[in-house]
C-alpha cells in the first residue's frame, strides 16, 4: 500500500478525534485522593502479609494443601464444564481483545485516545509487576507438586499469583475506571469486583491455584487500578504526543517531504553531476551507431556496429583475462571512462591519452 493512501485512511481515523471532546460535563479523571491512599496502602499491606504467610510456610500454606486435597472438582463434577467456559474471562488474550475493542468504540464517541492509552498502561503494569513475582518466586501449581506441605517456592513455576486472577481484575475494573458517570462507575465496579472473585474461585476449583496465589492475584491487581492515577499524566503526554505526530506526518504530506520510493532516493547518482551519468534505454537505442551495413562477420565488426570504436578499445577481447558481460564493464561517459589506465596495458593508456579524463565530476 503506498504511504499518501495510508495516510488518508489514517487522516480519517484521526479526522473524528480531532474534535472538541464530547464528554459529560460531569466527567472527571480519577484522582489520587486521601480514600484511595488508604486503600492502595492497605491492599499494599495485604499483600505483603500473603507474600510473607507463603515464605514462611505459615497456615496459610497448609490451607492451600487442604483444599487441594478436598479436590472441589470431585465433589461437584457437575460445575466443571461451565467453569471451564467462566474461566476464559481471566485469559489475557481474549479479555483484552473485548475490553479494547469497547474502549475503541468509547474512544470514537468521546474523540479522545485516553480510555486505550489507559489500558494499554494497566496492562503493562500488570506484566511488569505481576510477571516479575511469578518468575521471582518460581512457585509450582497444585498439579505439580513434589512435597507435601511444602509451599513449592523457587521449583521453577510460575503460578504465584494468580495471573487469570489479577488480569480480571485488571482488566473488567478498567471499565469502572473509565466510566463516565458515578452511578455507572458504581455499576461496573460490582460487575468487575464479582467477574474477578469468580474466576479466582474458578482456578482453585479446577486446581491449577493455590488459595495464596489468587489472594495474591486479587491484591495484584487492584493495586494497578488503585495507582493509575498517578499514570494520569503520562497517559495526557502520551496522547498529546500521538496527535503531535499526526500533524508532522500531515505537514511532511502537504509539502512533499514524505519518503519517496528507493528508485527516486537513487536518482541523484544517476544524475549528470553524480559519479555516473547513466541514459535512459530510449535514448540508448536510438543514437546513430553508423551507416547500416551487413551483419558482423566477427567480434571486432560487431563491437563496431555496437558503437564502440576501435579507438576506445585497442583489444576486442584478450585472450588471457574472462569475458565480462555487459554490466560487469567500466561505466562509460561521453567522454571516456573514468578508470585510470592499467599499466600492464601501455596500448590503452596511449589511445586514451587526455580525451580519458572525465571533465567534471570526482
Amino acid at each position: 500500500m503506498r504511504t499518501d493512501q495510508i495516510l488518508t485512511r489514517l487522516e480519517r481515523v484521526f479526522a473524528r478525534l480531532d474534535r472538541e471532546p464530547e464528554r459529560p460535563a460531569h466527567l472527571q479523571t480519577p484522582q489520587m485522593s486521601r480514600h484511595r491512599v488508604v486503600l492502595l496502602g492497605s491492599t499494599l499491606a495485604f499483600y505483603l502479609a500473603i507474600v510473607v504467610a507463603v515464605l514462611t510456610t505459615s497456615w496459610l500454606v497448609r490451607l492451600d494443601w487442604q483444599i487441594m486435597f478436598f479436590r472441589p472438582y470431585e465433589q461437584w463434577p457437575q460445575l466443571h464444564a461451565f467453569l471451564d467456559y467462566l474461566v476464559v474471562l481471566g485469559q489475557r488474550g481474549p479479555t483484552a481483545v473485548m475490553v479494547a475493542a469497547w474502549l475503541g468504540w468509547r474512544s470514537w464517541r468521546q474523540h479522545t485516545l485516553r480510555p486505550l492509552i489507559t489500558l494499554g498502561v494497566a496492562l503493562l503494569l500488570l506484566n511488569v509487576t505481576v510477571g516479575s513475582v511469578k518468575l521471582g518466586l518460581g512457585r509450582l501449581g497444585p498439579h505439580y507438586a513434589t512435597e507435601i506441605g511444602s509451599a513449592e517456592l523457587f521449583a521453577g513455576g510460575d503460578i504465584f499469583p494468580s495471573g487469570h486472577t489479577a488480569n480480571a481484575v485488571v482488566t473488567w475494573g478498567i471499565l469502572a475506571y473509565l466510566a463516565s458517570t458515578v452511578v455507572t462507575r458504581r455499576v461496573l465496579s460490582v460487575v468487575s469486583a464479582v467477574v474477578s472473585l469468580s474466576v479466582g474461585a474458578t482456578t482453585v476449583y479446577l486446581g491449577t491455584h493455590w488459595v495464596s496465589d489468587v489472594l495474591l492475584g486479587w491484591s495484584a491487581g487492584l493495586l494497578i487500578l488503585l495507582a493509575l492515577p498517578w499514570f494520569e499524566p503520562l497517559i495526557a503526554r502520551t496522547e498529546a504526543y500521538v496527535f503531535d505526530l499526526r500533524e508532522l506526518l500531515r505537514r511532511r504530506a502537504e509539502t512533499g517531504r514524505m519518503p519517496a520510493p528507493v528508485v527516486s532516493a537513487l536518482t541523484p547518482l544517476l544524475s549528470a553531476g553524480g559519479k555516473w551519468q547513466l541514459k535512459p534505454l530510449a535514448e540508448t537505442v536510438g543514437e546513430p551507431v553508423g551507416e547500416p551495413g551487413p551483419a558482423p562477420a566477427s567480434a571486432a565488426s560487431a563491437a563496431v556496429a555496437a558503437g564502440h570504436s576501435p579507438a576506445h578499445r585497442s583489444a576486442v577481447h584478450p585472450a588471457n583475462r574472462p569475458h565480462l558481460i555487459r554490466s560487469e564493464r567500466t561505466p562509460v561517459t561521453p567522454v571516456g571512462s573514468r578508470r585510470p589506465a592499467h599499466p600492464a596495458h601501455p596500448e590503452r593508456a596511449g589511445t586514451r591519452g587526455t580525451a580519458a579524463r572525465p571533465v567534471a565530476g570526482g
